[in-house]
């Protein structure tokens, strides 16, 4: 059995709200879970007390018995100091600039240097 500590959407209708839980992969996101482990409100400031609430014990519980956190799971966990930070790359590369964007930057910085110089 594979155990993932995840999401599970409840709230209103554009009032999201989410309990981190444990939960065998196979089952639906809202579905059959194990153990709630936490909380995450989403609609409060991100420097808010009571945005991430965590069960600490009970997170390393699992964790120890081989519960792989998600994505967004595994950033509240690396920022509460229970596992090490994950990367995170904020830009993604089908964002950035394509060769003829960058090449007109590139030439446009050139000309800028040229008529200051």
């Amino acid at each position: 059995m594979s155990l993932k500590i995840r999401l599970a959407r409840a709230g209103a209708k554009k009032r999201p709200y989410y309990h981190i839980v444990i939960a065998d992969s196979r089952s639906p996101r809202d579905g059959r879970f194990i153990e709630k482990v936490g909380a995450y409100n989403p609609m409060l400031p991100s420097d808010h007390a009571e945005r991430v609430k965590l069960l600490n014990e009970r997170i390393t519980h699992w964790l120890s018995q081989g519960a792989q956190p998600t994505d967004r799971v595994a950033r509240f966990l690396g920022n509460a100091g229970l596992i090490a930070k994950p990367t995170w790359n904020e830009q993604p590369k089908q964002a950035a600039p394509k060769k003829k964007a960058q090449a007109r930057a590139k030439a446009a910085a050139a000309a800028a240097e040229a008529a200051a110089a």
